[in-house]
């Protein structure tokens, strides 16, 4: 039986329309999902002209506001809708009328712009379901990263990092690894902060006072832990197979790695929801709305991803 999963158009204004309407018409996707968009048909419609398609024939839901929103200029309207897409998917999560929910991109922007009081799906969704503290996965078939602390400035990111926060990213990760990848043991690689983890605290201290202790109360609680390991060199290792998922201190840490091997099928992964959620590892990409230029390859990834880890979890 085919999992149902529901699929949000995302910010209307970018190309999410746009992906969403060519992954309705990837057979291999209809093949291994059920389908059920969120959203409204009149810009999914618009989304499927743009790509030179037919009114896709699918399941939608119909929610939001009726919004006249152009294509590549979003604003509090494109924000609304958003939000609301978003947040209709969830309810129907929750009612067990779809095992999971696949998201198509928004913008922060536009998101405060309507007076949301987050900073993107994962805040969003943590909000809506009162989950303290969701963990974000960047996901691809040779490598996953999971980051510690997300959308902060750098120069914040050392007094953000507390051992409990360090710990807590990796005991989340290695629950989802084992629930939905069927993995018995996964092995964690934990970077360090500084250069070469600190060179013994020559280059810092954060290694030595948060990670290090961090890592040994995670493999005293059964968890296989590596760490603190240089950044420079843990990901080659990890693509190498030496570990399972990399966990970074900070954005960039991990999604630099991430999406020079897998810019065009990466997937966003929120873990530590009572609800599966995937998302595209890109952006709404304004620039390319309506051209029907769009590459729908981490949208369909997104959905082949939330399709089995529904399998897996069920």
């Amino acid at each position: 039986m085919r999992p149902r999963i529901a699929v949000t158009l995302g910010d209307p204004a970018g190309v999410g329309p746009e992906i969403v309407a060519r992954l309705c018409s990837d057979p291999a996707t209809r093949e291994r999902a059920e389908l059920v968009v969120v959203g409204q048909r009149g810009l999914l419609d618009r989304g499927a002209a743009a790509c030179g398609l037919p009114a896709p024939k699918v399941e939608l839901k119909e929610t939001g506001p009726a919004l006249a929103v152009a294509l590549g200029r979003p604003g509090a309207d494109s924000g609304r809708l958003a939000g609301a897409f978003v947040e209709e998917a969830l309810r129907l999560v929750q009612a067990g009328r779809a095992l999971a929910l696949a998201t198509a991109p928004l913008s922060k922007e536009a998101l405060a712009a309507a007076g949301y009081p987050d900073t993107g799906h994962t805040t969003l969704l943590a909000r809506l379901t009162r989950t303290p503290r969701p963990v974000m996965m960047l996901a691809g078939d040779k490598l996953k990263v999971v980051l510690v602390t997300i959308h902060k400035a750098l120069r914040e990111v050392p007094g953000l990092l507390t051992r409990e926060g360090v710990a807590h990213t990796a005991r989340v990760t290695d629950a989802a690894l084992r629930r939905y990848w069927g993995l018995a043991a996964p092995r964690l690689a934990v970077c360090g902060l500084n250069p070469h983890a600190g060179e013994g605290g020559l280059f810092g201290d954060e290694e030595a006072r948060i990670i290090a202790p961090a890592v040994a109360a995670l493999k005293a609680a059964g968890v296989a832990a590596e760490g603190p390991l240089p950044s420079d060199t843990v990901f080659w290792r990890a693509v190498q197979g030496q570990f399972d998922a990399v966990v970074c201190m900070y954005h960039d840490q991990g999604l630099i790695p991430l999406k020079l091997l897998h810019f065009e099928d990466a997937v966003n992964v929120t873990l530590g929801l009572p609800v599966i959620r995937t998302s595209v590892d890109h952006g709404t990409a304004y620039d390319l709305a309506g051209t029907g230029k769009a590459n729908p390859a981490s949208m369909i990834a997104a959905v082949k991803l939330a399709a089995e880890m529904a399998a897996a979890g069920n």
